[in-house]
C-alpha cells in the first residue's frame, strides 16, 4: 500500500513539475531587456499623454467630469504602470500648476516661449509640457 502511495506521489510530481525560467546572459540579452524596457516606458508615457490629452477634450467639450468610463482607463493604466504612472501624472499636474502660477505672477516661461501667444490652447500646453 505505501509503495502505491509513494508512485502515485512520484508520478504526480512528474507531471506538475515546473521548468525553471532561465534568465538570459550576455551583453545581447541585456541589449534586448534594455530596448523592452525603454519600448515600455515610451508606450506608458504615450499613453499617459492620451488619457491627460482626452480628459481635457472631455473638459473642453463639456463632457461629463469623473466619468466611468475615464475613471476605468485611469484605472486601467495604474493597474500596468504602477506607482509610476500615479507619480508621472502627479509630475505633470505639478508643472501645469507652476505655469499657471507663473502666468499669473507675470512671469514667462518656456512654454510660452514654444507656443508664442497665438493659438494656447490646453491641449497644446499638454503637449509642450510632456515631451514625447
Amino acid at each position: 500500500m505505501f509503495e502505491l502511495l509513494a508512485l502515485t506521489a512520484v508520478i504526480y510530481l512528474f507531471i506538475n513539475r515546473k521548468k525553471k525560467v532561465r534568465k538570459a546572459r550576455g551583453l545581447d540579452a541585456e541589449l534586448r531587456e534594455l530596448v523592452e524596457s525603454t519600448y515600455y516606458s515610451d508606450a506608458m508615457a504615450a499613453e499617459i499623454k492620451g488619457y491627460l490629452l482626452s480628459v481635457v477634450g472631455d473638459d473642453r467639450d463639456g463632457g461629463q467630469k469623473f466619468s466611468d468610463a475615464r475613471i476605468a482607463q485611469g484605472q486601467a493604466i495604474l493597474d500596468r504602470a504602477g506607482p509610476a504612472a500615479f507619480y508621472w501624472m502627479t509630475e505633470i499636474a505639478t508643472h501645469l500648476a507652476v505655469l499657471s502660477a507663473a502666468k499669473i505672477n507675470g512671469m514667462g516661461t518656456n512654454v510660452e516661449v514654444e507656443l508664442g501667444s497665438v493659438g494656447v490652447t490646453p491641449d497644446a500646453v499638454v503637449r509642450v509640457v510632456v515631451q514625447g
